[in-house]
């Protein structure tokens, strides 16, 4: 057999097969009846069909390769005379759709009259059989030298997802579609953020562990456990733009005794350059009580297998780093943010995505609009259901002079430069129902930090805390 390119492609060595053009079915010779430059006595590989005054005529036999399939009769091709290629069974001498009898059977009628197969419909199933069979087999073995078992990579091709180093780490693709950007063309944070979490839950799907509920195993849903987030930090080096084509490979590791870490590394598809990196950390909770638990035993054994001691983020310092506690002296504040029911996922509380979106609300639009959110540290501290109304605050670092990346503000009003650029921030005394206006007099000095409070308006309990760093749009990278 013949391998032609592309995937599941099979052709016969003698394709361009001629009757032979003289003598009588008396007068055969099996090694002259074929024209093929491939034919040799030794294998003659075609059936033997000869030429006489009444059309074609087929031997006792059909050969392919080194085997002979006998045929049950003899079969007549009346008509005018014409070549028999096997090549011309697809139009490029190839048989496709999984190299199957019915598809080479399909085949050939186009080639052959009607009247042959109807007259000698066994016969030619015997032929298409053995075509089919050999054809199937040399297959089978071309992906066996491809794809040797030890190297086969577990590949979900409707989500774009697969295992990889060891099955350890799963990477899926995502496209950026139009209604996940913002007005500057590039994927929100929010985006990147969904991407992180559908990864997670792939990934443990993919895994084989999955139970019934979100990115739990299935000794976890034995005992109503769910897993909630505690912490997160996200590093953006560039966001993707309206098209482009982004892998998020996602992997997990052990958290102290009883809390699962998990890593995101975000990469350009096209050109593998590393655009996000994001870890957090995970605790479970009871899913009827709401009250958190420790990791059982048999949980720790489904997940362990899975733990590869990487991390994304090399500097894990900012993560541990306290976030102060504002109190109701917030520069910004912004109140009776409601969830809605499509907020809710599966475990019933407000998916950690939405307080995202709640803390940009706090954002005067002026940053929003010459800024962009370059990190982000977050500390969840208890969950939120539908019926609680929420309140987001917001105010410049007090004081963050000890961080390379900014340019050190000093006392909440303004902003010095080690270049010596400095900018001014106009604000009135917040109000729960409004937002004091905030004017820049220059946006290109370098990175801003804020820190967020997300709490309940009807008793103050704390949802999240928060702590972000933006840089100016046109600021290059390094």
């Amino acid at each position: 057999m013949e391998m032609i390119a592309g995937a599941g492609l099979i052709r016969t060595k003698y394709s361009g097969i001629d009757a032979w053009k003289g003598g009588s079915a008396t007068g055969f010779s099996p090694w002259k009846h074929c024209e093929s430059p491939s034919y040799s006595p030794k294998n003659p590989g075609a059936c033997y069909a000869v030429k006489s005054s009444s059309g074609y005529e087929f031997s006792n036999f059909f050969s392919v390769a080194d085997s002979q399939f006998p045929l049950k009769a003899s079969a007549g091709l009346h008509g005018t005379s014409r070549g028999m290629n096997a090549a011309a069974a697809t139009g490029n001498g190839a048989f496709t759709g999984g190299n199957r009898a019915e598809d080479v059977n399909d085949a050939f009628s186009k080639v052959l009259p009607h009247t042959v197969l109807e007259k000698d419909s066994a016969a030619f199933r015997a032929i298409l059989a053995a075509i089919a069979s050999v054809a199937l087999a040399a297959e089978n073995q071309r992906r066996h030298d491809v794809f040797p078992v030890k190297s086969e990579v577990p590949v979900d091709a409707l989500r774009q997802g697969r295992l990889v180093e060891s099955r350890l780490v799963y990477r899926q693709t995502f496209v950026i579609r139009s209604y996940e950007i913002g007005a500057d063309r590039t994927a929100s944070i929010e985006t990147m953020m969904n991407h992180f979490q559908e990864t997670a839950l792939n990934h443990v799907w993919m895994s084989g562990i999955a139970g019934d509920g979100f990115g739990a195993t299935r000794a976890m849903s034995c005992r109503n456990l769910i897993w909630v987030v505690s912490r997160m930090q996200v590093h953006v080096e560039q966001y993707p733009a309206w098209g482009d084509v982004v892998e998020v490979g996602t992997w997990v590791a052990a958290s102290g005794k009883n809390g699962m870490r998990r890593d995101w590394l975000v990469r350009d598809y096209k050109t593998g350059q590393i655009l996000a990196r994001a870890t957090s950390t995970w605790v479970m909770m009871h899913r009827k009580t709401r009250k958190l638990s420790k990791m059982p035993e048999e949980v720790r054994a489904e997940i362990s297998p899975y733990f590869l001691d990487r991390s994304a983020i090399k500097d894990e310092s900012m993560l541990t780093q306290k976030i102060i506690r504002l109190d109701g002296n917030a520069q910004f504040v912004r109140s009776g943010l409601t969830p809605r029911r499509s907020d809710l996922d599966m475990n019933q509380h407000v998916n950690n995505v939405k307080y995202i979106g709640w803390m940009m609300e706090g954002i005067p639009p002026t940053i929003l609009d010459n800024y962009e959110l370059a990190s982000m540290n977050l500390e969840y501290r208890r969950e939120c259901g539908q019926s609680d109304m929420v309140q987001s605050m917001v105010s410049l670092e007090p004081s963050i002079s000890d961080s390379p990346e900014s340019n050190g503000v000093s006392n909440g009003t303004s902003n010095g430069a080690s270049n010596g650029a400095t900018h001014t921030f106009s604000h009135s005394a917040a109000s729960p129902t409004r937002m004091p206006e905030l004017k820049i007099t220059d946006v290109n000095v370098g990175f801003l930090q804020f820190v967020h409070l997300l709490r309940m308006e009807s008793d103050g309990a704390e949802i999240l805390r928060g702590r972000t760093r933006w840089r100016p749009k046109n600021l290059p990278l390094p």
